[in-house]
């Protein structure tokens, strides 16, 4: 489990391709504190572990299914996002993030305004109904804000349901990679955690206390009230 606050931002030195599946070697610094073969580390959003952990550097492993469902950051010089994983007790400035990618968006307009740059991202279409106006969002692993969004319930009829805008202050563009993007950039999206898990207990719709218990042979049925 992760939180959106990036650590630093790292650098791809070394890419190895097995037939689609890549080992990474990651330049980096302040993670690698106490880093272990094994430990979950976030990197730009995805949730990897690390493999080999070196002076000055981790590697960690990609399968296939990775490569292809993130945005392309997997190449020799590219910066990445690092985030270690959260620790029990720790304060949680951004919100939950698993790591767990589930689709790229695409920037589709950028500008500057005081005091922040604004980026317009246009996500996967199955992602629209876990966004909401000043809800959060995961952005190449960056704990975000979205502020206007498109689609039903949204604050701007000219956006797609799946658009919404962030608009990002000069430390998150200093600490982060988010200050290189560009228009027609990739980025990797997570939406909400708790967002995603309220849709999945509403699609099953209001429970049956009587009906949901269903004895098994010689069972004894549970007292009222413990259903």
């Amino acid at each position: 489990m992760f939180t959106g606050i990036v650590e630093e931002v790292g650098t791809v030195r070394g890419v190895h391709d097995a037939g689609g599946d890549l080992r990474l070697r990651i330049e980096a610094g302040e993670v690698l504190d106490g880093a272990r073969i094994g430990d979950s580390i976030a990197v730009s959003g995805c949730c990897l572990t690390m493999v080999s952990v070196a002076p000055g550097s981790f590697e960690v492993e990609l399968s296939k299914e990775t490569v292809a469902k993130t945005a392309p950051r997997w190449s020799a010089g590219a910066t990445v996002n690092l985030e270690r994983a959260v620790r029990l007790g720790d304060r949680l400035g951004g919100h939950l993030v698993s790591g767990h990618v589930e689709g790229t968006g695409v920037v589709t307009a950028t500008r500057s305004e005081p005091g922040a740059n604004v980026v317009t991202v246009r996500g996967p279409e199955h992602m629209a109904r876990f966004l909401i106006p000043k809800g959060s969002v995961t952005v190449d692993g960056v704990s975000l804000t979205v502020v206007d969004l498109g689609g039903p319930g949204g604050t701007r009829g000219d956006l797609g349901a799946s658009e919404f805008t962030l608009w990002l202050i000069p430390h998150t563009l200093q600490v982060t990679t988010l200050g290189e993007l560009h228009v027609g950039d990739r980025v990797n999206l997570e939406a909400d955690l708790i967002a995603k898990h309220l849709e999945r207990l509403a699609g099953f719709g209001p429970r049956d206390e009587q009906a949901s218990w269903t004895p098994g042979p010689g069972a004894t049925p549970p007292p009222e009230g413990a259903r």
